[in-house]
């Protein structure tokens, strides 16, 4: 394994990152597709193994069991100095007010919360999952800097939000000398490039490594069109599945899915490892995020590092892309109505 620096810091991670919300207790969760710890803690030893160090999850996923399980895994198998432990905090934890969101309250009960699930007395990458427009940035960005001042968190990292506001955060941390955001996790995927506009100049711009959420498009860019929703999770994903892909770009995406395919085959690898070698080729990618439900989808991930794409090749895979509405991930009505009363007049549907 040959690991990289996380953005302009000195923090070496994996070239390939295990995205956990793949592991929870499937009551708690996502009872058709999690992995319990029965299942989950062979994946994680296999990736710990694979050299891979670098594990992503949320306070939210399996309603904290996936930091349960992960936690517990990291802790039996692996040297905590050696791995680094990202979690994230925003989605609602609990009914009742200060149970959801960004406040100083809502950031100091959640952080201690979440480092009792893993297991550890820090958190590696602490990430806002999504911004709060309910709390004042600055409220949000100062609390959070307390954290790393505190030795509660090593970095902090943000995740999918319109590049204007991810530049006023880092606008403000620079004024008020706080703990800046190292990291933005964010949608990109060769059916969903429209960070390329904006955010990704940006990062590229700031120093800010980015880590990648969905990086096969929801198990699109794995295999032919017409077994799009062939798993469990693919097929339960419906309407937000929809909103990630929207159904009127489907001859842009059937066209990138079989220019995959060609290349994979051309290679003699499978359409996965292309598509996270065309990532990798992208500046400003750290990690791609890998829900890995199987031993042979990580050591799939990690052959794909030693997959080379020519430039004709890469241009074959970019060139059915047409520009798509990006939502940006929102999926919350009360977030929606928050940037609604907001921007007025915004169609935010």
């Amino acid at each position: 394994m040959r690991y990289v620096k996380l953005g302009s810091t000195g923090l070496d991670v994996s070239p390939i990152a295990i995205g956990a919300m793949t592991y929870g207790e499937p009551e708690r969760g996502h009872p058709v597709w999690s992995l319990g710890e029965e299942r989950a803690r062979p994946l994680i030893k296999h990736a710990l193994e694979a050299g891979i160090n670098f594990f992503d999850t949320a306070n939210m996923y399996s309603n904290g069991s996936s930091e349960e399980i992960l936690g517990r895994a990291l802790n039996d198998f692996a040297d905590r100095d050696e791995v680094v432990i990202a979690t994230k905090l925003r989605h609602p934890m609990r009914p009742g007010p200060n149970g959801r969101g960004l406040s100083r309250k809502a950031i100091m009960t959640e952080v201690d919360h979440s480092l009792r699930r893993l297991g550890t007395d820090y958190i590696d990458l602490y990430q806002v999952h999504r911004n709060d427009h309910a709390t004042p940035l600055e409220e949000t960005l100062e609390a959070l800097s307390d954290l790393v001042k505190a030795g509660k968190v090593r970095y902090l990292g943000a995740s999918s939000m319109p590049a204007w506001e991810f530049a006023k955060a880092l606008h403000l941390q620079r004024e008020h000398g706080w703990a800046r955001f190292v990291s933005m996790q964010d949608h990109y995927n060769l059916l969903h490039r429209e960070e390329e506009r904006e955010m990704i100049p940006l990062c590229l711009d700031e120093g800010v490594g980015t880590i990648i959420w969905s990086p096969l498009a929801r198990g699109r860019l794995a295999r032919a069109w017409d077994d799009a929703r062939s798993t469990a999770r693919s097929a339960t994903d419906g309407a937000y599945a929809d909103q990630l892909y929207s159904p009127t770009e489907e001859a842009s995406n059937r066209a990138i899915v079989d220019a995959v395919g060609r290349v994979a085959d051309a290679h003699g690898v499978s359409r996965a490892q292309v598509a996270l070698a065309w990532l990798r080729r992208r500046p400003v990618v750290t990690a791609p995020l890998v829900g890995a439900g199987s031993v042979q989808q990580i050591d799939d991930a990690v052959a794909s590092l030693d997959v080379v794409l020519t430039d004709d090749e890469v241009r074959a895979l970019e060139a059915p892309y047409t520009p798509r509405y990006d939502w940006q991930g929102i999926s919350d009505e009360a977030e929606l109505d928050a940037i609604r009363a907001r921007v007025p007049g915004m169609a935010l549907t």
